[in-house]
């Protein structure tokens, strides 16, 4: 921290964040935890300490993540070429047992031993755990890739109420007990509107929703379900983006009030979010939710 930030100054910023505590205070954020701020150490190490500052600020925060690349590593030290097909990991019967080992173990274990590192309390689950994440094969070229059927959202309720951040792998099951992979920005989406969060923070390697791909000055700070779907159809909102932003409005569909886009690759993005007038990235909101201002303030 900077020598020349007074502790008079110190103290401003903390009374610049009390409507924001008292905003948020005993509400649900969902944190979807993946991309280039899963790779990079010291953004790894940014993230947690925000998510336990939110804890200890009576925040119920979510940890929703992925792990792309240590399943790649995995499959890679085991002797499997990593497959994909539009977009999506191929995953037979081997690759889902993989899947499941370095999601629900390694990565899943990592995060939760970094978040009480940081003072935090953390309980490490799987969508497989109380069948959190029901799911059916999505496509038999993909193998296991599931999709969502239904959220059973009392594992993550009763970890909350005993004062837990609850972290979860996103792995599904079926009724008959296959395990499935599950999109993370999916498992997210589905789990914010089933548990009510007040919001779902979709972690990514671009600034958010840009009018032009090229150009990352040109955010959209703050965007109705129908002028995504307008913008969808004008074809700014492609490639990667697509999926993504579908997530975004089906979150939106299941009661989630705002859902957020934003550079993971930014420090303490997360607060920046939800504890200052301009936020980060760009707010999906319903239409009936007009805006109000550049970012809608608390």
């Amino acid at each position: 921290m900077n020598n020349d930030f007074s502790n008079a100054e110190r103290a401003e910023v903390l009374c610049a964040a009390l409507p924001y505590i008292k905003k948020y205070n005993g509400k649900i954020v969902v944190v979807k935890y993946g991309g280039n701020a899963m790779i990079n150490e010291e953004l790894k190490q940014q993230v947690m300490q925000d998510i336990v500052l939110l804890w200890l600020i009576g925040v119920k925060v979510v940890l929703v993540h992925g792990g792309g690349p240590d399943i790649n590593e995995m499959m890679e030290k085991l002797g499997k070429e990593p497959k994909f097909v539009d977009g999506l990991r191929v995953t037979d019967k081997e690759t889902v047992d993989i899947v499941q080992m370095v999601l629900s173990g390694k990565v899943n274990k990592t995060l939760v031993n970094l978040i009480e590192s940081k003072g935090g309390q953390a309980m490490g689950i799987s969508g497989m755990d109380g069948r959190l994440i029901e799911a059916e094969m999505k496509d038999e070229r993909l193998g296991y890739v599931g999709n969502v059927t239904n959220i059973r959202p009392e594992p993550i309720m009763d970890l909350l109420e005993k004062g837990y951040i609850p972290v979860v792998s996103t792995i599904g099951c079926d009724k008959d007990g296959n395990a499935y992979n599950i999109n993370g920005d999916t498992a997210a989406a589905y789990i914010a509107g089933a548990i009510k969060a007040e919001r779902l923070i979709m972690m990514t390697d671009i600034a958010g929703i840009l009018k032009d791909k090229d150009d990352p000055d040109s955010l959209i700070p703050q965007i109705t379900v129908s002028e995504a779907q307008t913008l969808y159809r004008d074809g700014i909102i492609s490639g990667g983006m697509i999926p993504k932003v579908g997530c975004c409005i089906e979150a939106i569909y299941k009661g989630v009030q705002k859902v957020i886009i934003m550079d993971g690759r930014v420090p303490h993005s997360i607060l920046m979010e939800l504890m200052t007038d301009e936020g980060a990235g760009t707010m999906v909101l319903a239409d009936e939710k007009k805006p109000t201002s550049k970012k809608e303030k608390p």
